[in-house]
């Protein structure tokens, strides 16, 4: 008997022995990690995104996570945790012995590792400390946070222990902290949560993507009503809370998850803020506020979406490709599609033209399918909206909105057999014709010509200084827009014409501060001159046609949009790509639509056709909540003059009326002779070339004062007067066949 006592008392201290050489010696040298780093601890927070009115739009982080006090946790909370995780919390040092003990029983007669005995203190130095202590389930793991939650608590307060621990925890969709997971999973503060949504997230820990109430409502609400039990068993809640509490629907909040609002401009801002502050973005909960407005957001996911459909339902004839529902039926978006999704895609840019403050951009249809960002990632030809460049250039180089160009055929040879011979639209040449119509228009011949004029090394400089940062290869073709462009760039440069004068570079975000308010980056607006405010007003005034009597009439003025406001259509030659640029005094909006794989959209693809549609959908709701702007002042320094249109002279009393009409200029520009064609020796002619029958006073056939009233009928004597043969061209009149 004495031998037995022996032998037991030996293995019991050999036992005792054993398990205080393991204490010991598993923390030796640096295994374990130090507390010390608690005394100033702030967990790993998300940065904060924030719209033009405060408003948030979304969080940036590798743990999403928002702190707050314990005082601001409600006590039915708190005691769902603890009562959950360690019903005995303000009773042990760390270490639950009694849990140890029944943990330990349970395994060793199931066999396996079945129950674990973790105390909130212990699962905090785990969650803290994870790259020093590990996941694995070993006895070792199990000392590390045994010994290192003794330490924990033999230096902090009990209420700052829970503090800590229920902003570190992580409760599945991405939440970590019950702040974070009160606003994903139901819309609102952990301050205003009630017991059946406190018993949820106290659900998680245990395993939170099962019990993820968005993927799994069943499961979650099943193991929301044992936590509510079990608080009542606690006696933390009355018989009648718990009742109340179990029949109380799953709610769950409507509020967006992170980057469901404006994905493709959150991610545009994310990556200027890793190149500035690295991985302090990701870990230092930064407040980031941007230019986004999401009114104006939301008016262009709308106003793009709703067109986009129309084209792939066939309102505009018939549409080959998949659409965009048929993939989402095809169930082939689970992967993301990148740069090459097989439906049309779309990009669209807002900014304020003062400042290049962003305020609404879209970089595909969905985000979640593919995050490659249309926007500001791909390159694109911008077909007819580059013209305005080329006319710029034109206007700076000394010629006037009058300035005759030729729409005749070209044929240029480019070697080893090949030739060049570009065409217009309509496949139809007009002859001479003023710039004014031809922009108006949208004529790619004489574009070509006057860019070949101007010289394609002058054309380049220009779009450079328009913001394009793109490689321009020294080609007539890039004229009428055949070199890539970024749309974002592409649509920040007409922000020269809304300003007359002053481009404004493209910027999303205002200021930067840090997690206690300290400004850390306030980026300023890049504004560049590029044409003085007389080139700019006659580019805005030719740009003003294209809406209200060109390209863009159907689709912007036609269709009731009339706040002052200029634009330009675009069209690629071979239909892959259409565009639509507009702006007023204070907003520039622009858009592209087009297949990843260059395509054919359909036949007749025409950018005033099928991109300005959405342009104006967006401005008339956005200034429906808006004052609208009024129209740009002319400068004083532009001046008038009585044109015959189709000589760009001077207009005399023998002009037709039709042909004549009024032109601004820049002084020493100006037209200074007459129009020699038509004289009461010539004849006159109205545009159909048919001569009225009447007759006028060779004495009045010298110059006269430019805008002067015509003579008199009385005083011109009777002199016969020969018809001409040949009629005068439409295309000499800016506004022949077009609508007033």
């Amino acid at each position: 008997m004495r031998s037995v006592l022996v032998l037991a008392t030996f293995f019991v201290a050999f036992g005792f022995g054993l398990a205080y050489a393991a204490w010991a010696l598993v923390c030796r040298g640096d295994e374990c990690p130090s507390i010390d780093v608690l005394e100033d601890y702030t967990p790993r927070q998300t940065s904060k995104l924030y719209a033009a009115d405060g408003r948030f739009i979304a969080e940036i982080g590798l743990e999403r996570r928002t702190l707050v006090p314990l005082r601001d946790i409600p006590i039915v909370v708190r005691q769902a945790f603890q009562i959950t995780e360690d019903k005995r919390f303000y009773q042990h040092a760390g270490i639950d012995w009694i849990r140890v003990v029944g943990a330990g029983l349970h395994n060793i007669r199931s066999g396996g590792y079945g129950q674990g005995f973790s105390t909130l203190t212990m699962q905090l130095a785990r969650n803290v400390f994870p790259e020093r202590i590990s996941r694995e389930k070993t006895l070792v793991r199990k000392l590390k946070e045994a010994k290192v939650a003794r330490a924990i608590e033999a230096r902090y307060s009990k209420d700052k222990i829970l503090e800590l621990y229920l902003n570190q925890i992580y409760l599945g969709n991405g939440a970590y902290g019950v702040e974070t997971a009160a606003q994903r999973y139901f819309g609102k503060s952990v301050r205003d949560l009630n017991l059946a949504e406190a018993a949820t997230l106290a659900a998680l820990p245990k395993a939170p993507e099962r019990y993820n109430p968005r993927r799994f409502p069943d499961r979650a609400v099943t193991r929301r009503n044992t936590i509510i039990e079990l608080l009542r068993h606690e006696g933390a809640i009355s018989e009648e809370d718990a009742r109340l509490a179990r029949a109380f629907p799953l709610k769950l909040g409507g509020k967006t998850v992170s980057g469901e609002v404006a994905p493709y401009f959150v991610e545009w801002v994310r990556r200027q803020l890793d190149a500035q502050f690295g991985q302090q973005l990701y870990e230092q909960g930064l407040r980031v506020y941007t230019t986004l407005d999401i009114d104006m957001q939301s008016a262009a996911e709308r106003a793009m979406e709703s067109q986009l459909r129309r084209i792939e339902n066939g309102e505009y004839g018939k549409y080959s490709h998949m659409t965009y529902e048929q993939y989402v039926a095809r169930a082939a978006g689970g992967d993301d599609a990148g740069p090459n999704s097989p439906y049309l895609q779309d990009a669209f840019i807002a900014m304020d033209p003062r400042t290049g403050a962003v305020r609404a951009l879209i970089g595909g249809r969905d985000f979640d399918d593919s995050k490659f960002n249309r926007a500001t990632q791909a390159l694109r030809q911008p077909g007819s909206t580059f013209k305005p460049i080329v006319y710029s250039t034109a206007i700076q180089n000394g010629r006037p909105a009058s300035y005759i160009l030729d729409d005749s055929p070209i044929v240029r040879d480019l070697g080893n057999g090949q030739t060049w011979t570009p065409q217009n639209y309509d496949l139809k040449f007009e002859g001479p014709i003023p710039m004014r119509r031809a922009l108006m228009l949208s004529r790619n011949i004489p574009t070509i010509n006057l860019g070949i004029e101007l010289g394609e090394s002058a054309v380049i400089d220009m779009a450079h200084r328009f913001g394009i940062s793109t490689d321009i290869p020294p080609y007539p073709s890039i004229h009428i827009g055949s070199a890539d462009v970024y749309p974002i760039e592409m649509v920040a440069a007409y922000s020269t014409f809304s300003t007359l004068g002053t481009r404004a570079a493209p910027i999303g975000i205002t200021r930067v501060e840090d997690s206690k308010g300290n400004v850390l980056w306030e980026p300023q607006p890049v504004r560049s001159q590029v044409l003085s405010q007389e080139e700019a007003w006659l580019m805005v005034d030719m740009l003003k046609d294209v809406v209200q009597h060109g390209t863009a009439y159907s689709s912007v003025w036609g269709a009731g949009f009339r706040i002052p406001s200029g634009g330009k259509t675009g069209t690629t030659n071979d239909g892959t790509d259409v565009w639509y640029i507009g702006f007023t005094a204070d907003l520039v909006a622009g858009l592209w639509m087009g297949l990843d794989r260059p395509q054919k959209i359909k036949s007749n693809a025409q950018g005033g056709v099928l991109a300005a549609p959405a342009y104006t959908a967006f401005m008339k709701e956005v200034y429906s909540r808006k004052p609208a702007p009024p129209d740009w002042p002319r400068p004083e320094g532009i001046i008038l003059r009585q044109i015959d249109r189709s000589t760009a002279k001077l207009a005399n009393p023998f002009c037709p009326a039709d042909l004549v009409g009024t032109e601004y200029y820049i002084p020493g520009t100006e037209p200074i002779e007459e129009c020699p064609v038509h004289s009461p020796f010539t004849g006159i002619l109205d545009s159909t070339g048919v001569v009225p029958a009447q007759t006028y006073d060779t004495s009045h056939s010298a110059r006269i004062t430019p805008g002067s009233a015509p003579i008199p009928q009385a005083s011109r004597p009777a002199q016969p007067v020969q018809p001409r043969p040949k009629p005068i061209p439409d295309s000499l009149n800016p506004f022949a066949g077009q609508r007033p």
